[in-house]
């Protein structure tokens, strides 16, 4: 006997800031892939289908794009972060910018 089937993953690429087709709000979105690969007696073997999306974080509206706009979304969202996986790099409250301590006069 002979067991085969798919089975699916879903990655998450990036959280970028758009305007919603669906509910009109400029809110954060996931730029999703979700591959489908064959499997033999529950082994992964090779990918068969691969697509894209972006889903609304505010509504749950998502909407399939193209694989050449999710590479495209995908660059502009790495070069934005000046090469930082983890965005913006936050001054902290109550800290002194210069190493100084705040409380000292």
């Amino acid at each position: 006997m002979i067991i085969f089937g798919t089975r699916g993953y879903l990655y998450q690429l990036a959280v970028l800031t758009l305007v919603c087709g669906w509910c009109g709000n400029p809110a954060a979105h996931t730029l999703r892939k979700r591959v489908t690969k064959f499997t033999l007696f529950f082994v992964p073997l090779f990918p068969f289908s691969t697509k894209y999306a972006t889903q609304c974080t505010f509504c749950g509206g998502e909407q399939k794009i193209p694989k050449e706009q999710a590479e495209q979304l995908l660059a502009q969202h790495v070069a934005a972060q000046d090469g930082n996986p983890f965005g913006q790099t936050q001054q902290q409250p109550g800290y002194a910018q210069d190493g100084q301590n705040p409380y000292q006069h």
